[in-house]
Order: structure tokens, then C-alpha cells, then sequence
């Protein structure tokens, strides 16, 4: 989803106080538009997403965030306005500003970085029908542009270009290379922001397969040299070692001492503990990534991020290596993480409650129950169209490869694909129906070829 830049300028002070003073909500409205902040910002407002991004923002945790903090409250109070819970939002706007302050800790308690806040507090107050204060928040606005201009004529500030593209890695890849740019705009007029230089090379690297190839040289440079002026950040330095490990070289060591620094942090998911594990089981070895997942909630057994961290490896254990059938006590400790993690992350479990089903058909003793974990899902009406996608996808495969009912696999794969939403579950279901199709080799090709047909008029 594209993100269009508003224009920099600030507000002319006349129309402002004329739309206010006039009570002119359509006027008000634009002004409104015109603002840098995460209403306006086109981000992706699907409930689905939102669940999954507040339950990763709160995974962040306020110690190992401390640089992003402010951003961090912005974003949360967006999603709990987004999700109907304005009061909640007011809440958060309040903490992110204050944080901000605190962060910047300058003489003065105003700056630009205040400036994609208060443009959230004039749209919250709007929404909720107080005019006046949202007319009091442009005006604060109106004063941070003339106060504080941009270094660059024609630019936003480079604070504004910050929030943006920390706010836009939140929201897949496209918008992730956005990002990128405005990092760079940021940094070309800022240069000294230690933090932007790290969430720069952390998005340029997220954007590449670096786990099993190797990155660009431009990028990994960039990464060896944030890593130097960013000693402390671990998520940086896991990042590093899995660049340089698809580069060919030996990490053993290396990563050994970055666990132990990891084990030692506040758990977050700034920690650096999930990319760990993820270069333990491509890199070192599957059962080191579960010995050390093992040995994080030794630590911290109440933890849910440590659980999902976890759960993640022993799923990868046990479905990833269809070769090699997994013992049952690993399948057992799977499923229960599995449970804890869906129970801890309630809203944002749907693809954990597959993979849950996945998992019961490894099981000796529970195989049935991933066809009633799939049978209460199937029945659940409130899904969005993107998640009913991901639900047919799935149960179409676990129908063909579980149950061997090919009939009813294609069934699913068609309701996958005749959902008009874009997303990498249509995709998949359209080129495995067309796969049927070439073989011509099973009696639904018919059926199919027409299905297809009709799909891409």
C-alpha cells in the first residue's frame, strides 16, 4: 500500500483559525488531512493486522524500546483507536508525548518530535467530536512547523521522516522499502541519530533472504559499520552475525557469546532472541536453537514472548523435518507451548491454531483433534477475508496431504482463490489449482480450467 507524503509547509495560521472559529468541519477536515501522522498515513487497518501488531508492540517492553519509546506509544494508541477503544488511544498519545520529552531531554519541552503526536491528537479528538481541542492540537502543529523548520526546503523534518519509516517496517515489505527512504532522507539531514542509522540497515537487511543468502556488500558494510556505533544494540549484532554466516563464515563461538549476552538482557523482542534462534537452527543446529529456548524460559517461565519464541522452534523440529519423525515428548512440548502461547496471544492466533492441528497430526494419541481445531475455525463467521484465505489454504493442503481427499483439497484451494483480496494464499492456491490443471490428471480439471477462467475475467 503506497504512502503519499503530505506537504511539509505548516498550516496557513488564517485558515486554521478561520475553519476552527467557524465550527467548518469540512474545512477542519482538510487541514486535518494535510497533516504527518499515522492517520494519515495509509497504514494497513485490518483488525487481523492490528492484533497482531499490538501484541508485538507490547512484546517490545519499555526498557529495550527506551530509544523508540515515543513511537512505540504513538503506534499503540493508533491501533486502539483503530480497534474502538478511543480513551485507550488518548492514554497512549498522552504517554508517547511524554516520553518524547523525556527521550530528547532539552531545555525545552517542544520540538519536532512532538509534531506526528499532536497531528494524532487533533484526528482523535476529531473523531471523537471535540472540535475545539482537535482545533487546539493544528494550532500546536501550525507552531512546531514555524519554530522548528526543516533543514531542507521542500522536506519534511527529519524527526517527522523518522517516525514514518519506524512506523511503516511495522507493515510488510513495500512498506518497508519505504522506509528505507525516509531513513535515508532522516539521516542525510540528521546524521548524528545513532538509533536511525540501526533501524536504517535493520530494514534494508529485513528486505533480503539474508538468512540463506548472502547480502548485498553495500548493505552488509552499512551493517558492520551500525553495529560499531551501536555496541549495545544485540538484535543489531544477531542480524551481523547471521549476515556474515551466509557469507561463509564460522559463527560458533561468536554466537555462543551472543546468547549469553541475549540471556542476560530484559526479555523483549528487541532482545535480539528471536533472530538468535533462527540462526541457531539454520546455522549451528536445530536441537542448540531448542536447548537455548529452553534455557531463556528456565529463566523467565512466565514470559509469553520466550513461549512464542520457543513454539516457533519446535514447531520447525517437528514440521520441517518430515524425514526424520520427531519423539512424542517433543511433539507433547510443543503442543503445550502451542496452547499457552494461542491462550497468551488470544486475538492474534489464528495461523498459531493451525499450526496447533498441524502439529496434533505428528501426535500418536491426539491426531483427531486437528480436525476439530480445523472444524471450529471453519465454523467462526468473523473473519476477515484475508484470514478465511489463509484458513482455506491451509485446509486444503491438510486435506490433501492428511486426509487424501484430493475432491475436497480443490474445493478449498477454489474458496481460497475466489476471494478477491491480494495476498500470498491466493496466490499459492491459484498456481497449485493451475499445477492440477496442466497434469491433467485428475477429473475435476474441467471444473477447474473453468474455474480459472471465469477467476481472471
Amino acid at each position: 500500500m503506497g504512502v503519499g507524503v503530505a506537504s511539509p509547509h505548516p498550516i496557513p495560521e488564517g485558515r486554521l483559525m478561520e475553519a476552527c472559529a467557524a465550527g467548518n468541519q469540512t474545512r477542519l477536515k482538510a487541514e486535518l488531512e494535510s497533516l504527518q501522522c499515522h492517520f494519515t498515513w495509509n497504514l494497513n487497518s485490518q483488525r487481523a493486522n492490528l492484533f497482531l501488531l499490538r501484541d508485538k508492540l507490547e512484546d517490545i517492553g519499555t526498557v529495550e524500546g527506551y530509544k523508540w519509546l515515543g513511537h512505540i506509544y504513538n503506534l499503540q494508541a493508533y491501533i486502539h483507536y483503530q480497534l474502538g477503544s478511543p480513551r485507550d488511544a488518548l492514554r497512549f498519545f498522552s504517554k508517547a508525548a511524554e516520553a518524547l520529552r523525556q527521550i530528547k531531554n532539552t531545555v525545552s519541552e517542544e520540538g519536532p518530535w512532538l509534531v506526528v503526536n499532536y497531528g494524532n491528537l487533533a484526528w482523535l479528538h476529531y473523531h471523537m467530536g471535540e472540535l475545539r481541542k482537535s482545533c487546539i492540537y493544528l494550532s500546536k502543529v501550525d507552531s512546531l512547523f514555524n519554530d522548528y523548520p526543516s533543514p531542507c526546503h521542500d522536506e519534511l523534518h527529519p524527526e517527522i521522516y523518522a517516525e514514518k519509516a519506524w512506523a511503516l517496517m511495522k507493515f510488510g515489505r513495500a512498506n518497508t522499502l519505504l522506509a528505507v527512504q525516509y531513513f535515508q532522507k532522516a539521516i542525510r539531514m540528521q546524521p548524528d541519530m545513532i538509533e536511525w542509522h540501526s533501524s536504517h540497515v535493520l530494514a534494508l537487511a529485513s528486505t533480503s533472504k539474508m538468512y540463506r543468502t548472502q547480502l548485498d556488500m553495500n548493505t552488509f558494510e552499512k551493517l558492520k559499520i551500525a553495529m560499531k556505533h551501536d555496541p549495545d544494540n544485540l538484535y543489531l549484532a544477531t542480524i551481523y552475525l547471521a549476515a556474515s554466516a551466509a557469507r561463509g563464515r564460522r559463527i560458533e563461538a561468536e554466537a555462543c557469546q551472543l546468547a549469553k549476552k541475549i540471556l542476560k538482557k530484559p526479555v523483549s523482542s528487541y532482545s535480539g532472541m528471536k533472530p538468535l534462534l533462527k540462526l541457531y537452527r539454520i546455522h549451528l543446529s536445530m536441537d542448540e536453537a531448542l536447548d537455548l529456548a529452553e534455557e531463556a524460559l528456565k529463566r523467565h517461565p512466565a514470559e509469553r514472548y520466550l513461549k512464542r519464541c520457543a513454539a516457533i522452534c519446535y514447531k520447525k523440529k517437528i514440521l520441517l523435518h518430515r524425514d526424520i519423525p520427531p519423539d512424542q515428548s517433543i511433539i507433547d512440548r510443543a503442543i503445550n507451548l502451542y496452547r499457552d502461547v494461542i491462550a497468551l496471544y488470544h486475538q492474534s492466533s489464528l495461523k498459531r491454531r493451525i499450526t496447533l492441528a498441524n502439529i496434533y497430526v505428528k501426535s500418536i494419541r491426539h491426531q483427531s483433534k486437528a480436525d476439530e481445531i480445523f472444524e471450529e475455525l471453519l465454523d467462526e463467521v468473523n473473519q476477515e477475508p484475508g484470514d478465511r484465505q489463509m484458513l482455506y489454504n491451509y485446509y486444503a493442503k491438510y486435506l490433501h496431504f492428511t486426509h487424501r481427499q484430493s475432491y475436497k483439497s480443490i474445493e478449498y484451494y477454489m474458496r481460497a482463490a475466489a476471494i478477491q483480496h491480494p495476498s500470498v494464499y491466493r496466490r499459492n492456491s491459484i498456481q497449485i489449482l493451475e499445477k492440477i490443471r496442466q497434469r491433467n490428471r485428475n477429473r475435476m480439471c474441467r471444473d477447474i480450467e473453468e474455474f480459472l477462467e471465469n477467476l481472471h475475467e
